[in-house]
């Protein structure tokens, strides 16, 4: 029945049949496939694989550097490591255009046997600029592998809760890189060459493309909803439009100084400075990562105490503290306990950051958020490590720790003052439909 002066077939608000709104979190994906966790949780445990196995061969080809350059192995290592981070930048735009034309499945086992091959070419190269081009080609198979499960993993899930643990689940387990894989190359040192973490790490990514064998990878639907460009720019645009991701571009920066001071640096101050032998210097990676370990545990009980800021921050000027007093220390207990307070403060600087992005992230950004966070760390690492291995090569290691600490405290302080404007309501970045295609 209608109400008397209301247009025939129409209905007032109050007789309007009431729909029960499904909870965002529970509602299902838009671009779904297909929904298939068993499919889903191999291809993440072939991703985290390929992360340990990545991480494992960056602490052994420390070593190689080091026995093919000596006293310069940290240029060695740093243009190898830029090179890497360089890989991963670039790598966008190909993965835009290989996933509109090559099978998924296929593609991600070529990538996995490709770095298989090129880790197991890696002990027998003579000059250092077959390192480069291996630890490029590597690097750049390894970016592709990423992006390429970025874009897959919408497909296995079929709502928006169990996407979004997916993006946090993987942004944590890319920091095994540099806080689990340290600590297991260790190990392997104690017992093989550095030769054998190579056959080791090309095992487990053999592993990592039976693993991807197993699964299913449907092709996705639909139209693409966004151009390359715009897709490509809109997670970083994003990070600019909100206070607090502002603060974490910062704190990437402090980060980044902080991983580029070990990964680059270690064996020249244990094993040339010192003049210790190669289990040392996998001692000193060990602790690093030990340290990352002990602070990604610690996360969890943190935040129900204390505010994502104040970890984070606090996190940053522990690793600046820790890369500053790397200027007098002079014995390996001290450069132990530096690299283990260095872990520590890198892991409560970063781990965190995936909590902060699902917090104040609409779920339908959080994809591009997360590729962005991942192109940024790439970008503040890329610099870090020139630096690191320029100062420490050209102006002593003195002058490579003071420098990236004054970088790493500047970052801290810059973070501060970047977060302190969004303590107020969330700026909610511009909503979005849907994955990148």
């Amino acid at each position: 029945m209608t109400r008397m002066g209301a247009p025939t077939g129409s209905r007032s608000p109050r007789d309007r049949p009431r729909h029960r709104r499904m909870p965002e979190e529970d509602a299902p994906l838009a671009w779904t496939g297909v929904a298939d966790k068993a499919s889903y949780y191999r291809l993440f445990a072939a991703y985290v694989l390929a992360l340990l196995a990545t991480g494992m061969a960056t602490v052994a080809l420390a070593l190689l550097a080091y026995d093919l350059a000596g006293g310069d192995s940290g240029t060695v290592m740093g243009t190898a490591l830029s090179l890497k981070m360089l890989a991963y930048i670039i790598a966008a735009p190909f993965v835009s255009v290989l996933i509109r034309h090559v099978p998924r499945k296929p593609m991600l086992i070529t990538l996995d046997i490709l770095r298989a091959g090129s880790l197991v070419l890696l002990p027998f190269i003579t000059a250092i600029w077959q390192v480069y081009a291996l630890v490029f080609v590597f690097s750049l198979a390894s970016a592709i592998f990423t992006l390429v499960y970025q874009t897959i993993v919408p497909y296995l899930l079929a709502n928006q809760h169990d996407y979004t643990n997916s993006l946090a689940r993987s942004l944590i387990a890319s920091e095994l890189e540099t806080s689990l894989s340290p600590l297991l190359a260790a190990g392997l040192l104690l017992a093989f060459a550095s030769t054998g973490v190579f056959v080791i790490s090309a095992l487990a990514l053999l592993l990592s493309a039976w693993l991807v064998s197993r699964m299913r990878t449907p092709e996705p639907t639909g139209r693409r909803s966004e151009r390359m460009v715009a897709a490509f720019l809109r997670g970083p645009r994003l990070f600019l439009r909100t206070p607090q991701l502002r603060g974490l571009i910062a704190l990437d920066i402090a980060v980044g100084c902080g991983s580029a001071m070990v990964m680059v640096n270690t064996v020249v101050i244990v094993q040339g400075t010192f003049e210790m032998t190669r289990y040392a210097s996998a001692i000193a990676f060990a602790v690093f990562g030990l340290g990352s370990i002990c602070g990604a545990i610690v996360i969890t009980p943190a935040l129900r105490v204390l505010p994502e800021r104040s970890i984070m921050i606090g996190g940053a000027v522990l690793l600046s503290a820790g890369l500053l007093a790397g200027m007098v220390v002079w014995s390996i207990p001290g450069l132990l306990t530096l690299w283990f307070l260095i872990g520590l403060g890198c892991a409560l600087a970063l781990t965190p950051a995936a909590y902060l992005i699902r917090r104040i992230a609409r779920p339908a950004d959080l994809q591009a958020l997360f590729a962005a966070q991942l192109s940024l760390t790439s970008a503040c690492l890329l610099v870090a490590y020139s630096v690191a291995g320029w100062l420490g090569a050209r102006a002593g290691l003195p002058a490579a720790f003071a420098g990236l600490g004054i970088i790493a405290a500047g970052a801290a302080l810059l973070a501060a003052v970047l977060w302190s404007v969004g303590k107020g309501p969330t700026a909610a970045p511009p909503r979005a439909e849907g994955p990148p295609r």
